[in-house]
């Protein structure tokens, strides 16, 4: 099911190529994973990853697995969540997890750069 898109103005803050789809998708593979890696983050912030993915505070490329990486602030909860999305064999982008961030480590990515502040008046 489609839930979300990687806006243009995210593709140029990361510099990413151009997309013939820029559809972001969740699967029932992707929940079960979430459910089973995540259990209670996933049970807090499941109803949040369509708001995470249009209205993220932060994005930021893993060079590991070269997933975006979306991250919102809840300011009531005090913690960074990240939706981490990336491109299946089929060229399709899925939402593969979603789990609470390390506050500490997060503020130092935003520090150095690696996750971008995003300005949401530009989707």
């Amino acid at each position: 099911m489609k839930i979300g898109t990687i806006t243009l103005n995210i593709q140029n803050l990361l510099q990413l190529p151009t997309m013939l789809d820029n559809n972001i998708y969740l699967g029932l593979t992707n929940i079960a994973h979430m459910e089973s890696s995540h259990p209670e983050d996933y049970a807090k912030y499941k109803n949040q990853i369509q708001n995470i993915l249009s209205n993220p505070d932060y994005v930021g490329l893993n060079p590991k697995d070269g997933s975006i990486e979306y991250v919102k602030n809840f300011i009531i909860s005090d913690e960074y969540v990240k939706v981490a999305v990336r491109v299946s064999s089929g060229d399709k982008y899925y939402a593969r997890s979603l789990y609470v961030l390390n506050k500490r480590r997060t503020e130092n990515f935003i520090k150095k750069g690696t996750l971008k502040k995003v300005d949401n008046s530009k989707n």
